[in-house]
């Protein structure tokens, strides 16, 4: 049975920076590409960052909003994913959800990943 664990968020100020982390179990995560998607309130959810398999190369793949702030990578032997966040807005306040996509397709669509995490709320101050 696959799992996704999502563990990191909080309340943190504007400019501030939080780890996300997502705890796979069931599953190498290495061998498959992983992203991270966010829904704020009232919105939609939203792709965020994805990186694609080990043997892919493990390219990574940015939203606009969040290039040059967000970086995601990949513990493999731990089977764990990770969203590192820096120069937080209150715009970035979301429930994040980690995901697995063990089947390809285009990262950027949501309707390619096949497991999900219960998500981890982030909340930025202004």
């Amino acid at each position: 049975q696959v799992q996704l664990v999502e563990s990191g968020g909080g309340l943190v100020q504007a400019g501030g920076s939080l780890r996300l982390s997502c705890a796979a179990s069931g599953l190498t995560l290495g061998n498959y590409g992983s992203g991270w998607f966010r829904q704020g309130p009232g919105k939609e959810r939203e792709f965020v960052a994805a990186i694609s398999s080990s043997w892919s190369g493990g390219r990574t793949y940015y939203a606009d909003s969040v290039q040059g702030r967000f970086t995601i990578s990949r513990d493999n032997a731990k089977s764990t994913l990770h969203l590192q966040m820096n120069g937080l807005k209150p715009e970035d306040t979301a429930v994040y959800y980690c995901a697995a996509a063990t089947r390809g397709g285009d990262y950027y669509d949501q309707q390619t990943y096949t497991n999900w995490g219960q998500g981890t709320q982030v909340t930025v101050s202004s």
